[in-house]
């Protein structure tokens, strides 16, 4: 049978994409090299932006399917180095993007946005929520406070202190009570001091929280993002080409339809959109009640506008409030309330959204290997 030529198994690795850039790896450059032996067996070295890639498996797993697919091969072996400088600056010239994360962000599996077309609707609580919520149920989180003019987050997760810098001068980010890493604007301010930036200073500030401090192995890093569409949110889509929204709204339609702004920013720089929360979804009276304060079903109305599911509706709560000022978390502190199984039942979606690695299976053993039985034979009736 016919060896396939190098054209052949390059042609067949295009239908590998890289699920964070969204491109095939021969586009990206990332096919560092083809070796074809006599044998039928195809040598693949695949070239990966960090060497703690997250995503390394799905690269191994993609790229020996892609090319055991082709008639002739026998055995595909798949390989990995790392780019260098120069070709890292081709990809991000490739990609449009002024720059690619790495050092302390490679070990971070899944960066969130958490967004609003406008300010007063609740991102920050439901930031701290959400990653309190995912470090509940065993997903290690970090939430970075990028709304540099209007930080809350150390407040709502209850951390307020100077951060250390480690041996390799990368700064350490503080554990909250709930476990949530936390990095913020806030704690390098005198407290409730007034940021007054231009845009260059938050550029540099942002990135600064993105490679200089030390995250760690984190599954879920979740940005709570400044309202609107200005510098930070823009900045934020060019550093981060694999990062995912989410777009928090409140019902009414005045609400909603300023939040589809924000969810056309994170489409133009071709982002994927997670899906909506609608916080402030009605308020329910101790003997049972129901008010649509801020009106209902703007949330749902722009989830189907934006093609991506609702991943929640939580309703309009006082302790959530309360908790927020407290610096604990309602999901941890009252996990069984109304709003706080919303707000987990979000976070599953967001679960249920992003890759998750699964336990291999182990093979059952042979008839032949099965120990033997042991016991009283019994007769057996004519």
């Amino acid at each position: 049978m016919a060896l396939p030529t190098k054209d052949q198994i390059t042609e067949q690795l295009r239908a590998v994409i890289d699920p964070e850039l969204r491109k095939n790896i021969v586009e990206l450059g990332m096919v560092r090299s083809i070796e074809i032996h006599e044998d039928g067996r195809v040598e693949v070295v695949v070239s990966l932006t960090t060497a703690g890639c997250p995503i390394r498996s799905h690269f191994e797993q993609a790229v020996a399917k892609a090319v055991t697919d082709l008639d002739g091969v026998t055995a595909v072996g798949v390989g990995f180095d790392v780019l260098s400088d120069e070709e890292k600056g081709d990809l991000q010239k490739t990609l449009g993007r002024n720059k690619l994360p790495e050092g302390a962000l490679a070990k971070v599996k899944n960066v969130i946005c958490v967004s609003s077309g406008k300010g007063g609707v609740g991102k920050s609580t439901m930031t701290a929520n959400l990653a309190a919520a995912l470090t509940a149920e065993g997903h290690p989180s970090g939430a970075l406070d990028c709304d540099v003019y209007g930080y809350s987050i150390p407040r709502m997760l209850g951390v307020n202190a100077k951060p250390e810098v480690n041996g390799e001068r990368k700064i350490l980010p503080l554990d909250s009570p709930s476990g949530v890493k936390v990095m913020s604007i806030g704690f390098f301010v005198e407290e409730n001091a007034a940021v007054v930036w231009r845009g260059p200073m938050l550029h540099k500030a942002i990135q600064q929280f993105l490679e200089d401090v030390a995250w760690d192995e984190l599954e879920y890093l979740l940005l709570d993002l400044p309202p609107g569409t200005g510098d930070v949110s823009m900045t934020l889509a060019q550093l981060l080409p694999q990062a995912k929204f989410i777009v928090v709204t409140t019902p009414q339609p005045a609400a909603q339809s300023v939040a589809r702004r924000g969810a056309e920013m994170a489409t133009k720089f071709d982002l994927e959109i997670l899906g909506v929360i609608e916080n402030m979804s009605g308020f329910t009276t101790p003997d049972g009640e129901r008010f649509t304060i801020f009106g209902e079903g703007g949330g749902q109305l722009l989830a189907d506008e934006l093609d991506v599911p609702l991943l929640g509706k939580v309703p309009l709560s006082e302790p959530l409030r309360e908790h927020a000022d407290n610096g604990t978390p309602l999901v941890t502190a009252e996990p069984d309330s109304p709003a706080s199984q919303a707000i987990r039942q979000a976070a599953r979606g967001i679960l249920a959204s992003t890759p998750q690695e699964l336990p291999v299976l182990q093979s059952v053993p042979d008839a032949a290997e099965a120990p033997p039985v042991s016991g009283i034979p019994l007769p057996v009736v004519q």
